[in-house]
């Protein structure tokens, strides 16, 4: 029996409850590493560091068992995303496995390859919803089409499994996505900062009403820490995580100020 989504769920149609999904965060890209922004131009795949944090993962799995009885697997076409899932792969069992462009992190238009201090200064910086209905350059996606898009390609797959255990090799983008659309969050994500570890698994479970939010962020395997490696398989947020927003009641009240003087 399938149950209507309730919320904003509803428009991309009707779940099974039990319904499970996934979010695997790729290893450490080389794009990460370099600070470069990475579409489907300068994504040039994983680190060694970050085959390592998904073989620690991969190692994880075997012995836990904790994703035993996933029935596919799909990954964006993008080369960090492709690698991180086909590491994963033997360890998920006789899954089958699609790449789908769908789930890929925000596409950047004109800045792909860039460096971000480049992109930064050509473009103008915007944050993850800053000015949401801009591009991050031109030809690229909006922060809005991004949600959207990332949105209904997780409801796609889910339809497609019902009931089912699905496991995402994808982007940080795209947890943040299903965090601000499932939980229903205000400003579409502008007044949160979210850096979901590399490697790191979120889960979601749909209960037959809602979306419920199983783990966040969850890298257990990243450590402990070897001892020749004092920072271990993590990596420190980037500088742009700490960085502060105005409270929700000033930006909701300039925003006011902004339409009633258009």
């Amino acid at each position: 029996m399938t149950i209507p989504c309730e919320g904003h769920g509803a428009p991309f149609g009707r779940l099974a409850p039990g319904t499970r999904l996934v979010i695997v965060r790729h290893g450490e890209a080389v794009s990460n590493a370099e600070d470069l922004v990475a579409g489907h131009l300068g994504c040039t795949g994983l680190t060694e560091r970050g085959r390592q944090q998904v073989g620690a993962l991969a190692e994880r799995l075997a012995r836990t068992g904790e994703l035993a009885g996933a029935t596919a697997l799909y990954s964006s076409v993008l080369r960090r995303a492709r690698e991180t899932a086909e590491i994963l792969l033997p360890y998920l069992g006789e899954v089958a496995y699609k790449a789908r462009c769908e789930l890929c992190e925000r596409h950047p238009g004109e800045a792909d390859g860039l460096s971000w201090v480049e992109c930064d200064k050509r473009y103008g910086r915007r944050l993850p919803g800053d000015d949401p209905e801009r591009p991050l350059s031109p030809g690229g996606e909006t922060w809005l089409e991004f949600l959207d898009r990332a949105e209904r390609a997780l409801y796609t797959v889910a339809r497609a499994h019902p009931g089912e255990l699905v496991v995402i090799s994808g982007h940080g983008g795209v947890v943040d996505a299903s965090l601000i659309r499932f939980l229903g969050l205000p400003e579409h994500g502008g007044m949160s900062r979210f850096f979901p570890d590399n490697s790191s698994l979120t889960e979601w479970a749909y209960t037959g009403a809602r979306w419920w939010l199983v783990r966040y962020n969850d890298a257990a395997h990243l450590d402990p820490r070897p001892p020749d490696e004092p920072t271990g398989l993590r990596i420190a947020p980037p500088e742009w995580v700490r960085l502060e927003k105005p409270p929700l009641t000033a930006l909701l009240g300039a925003r006011r100020q902004e339409s009633q003087q258009a």
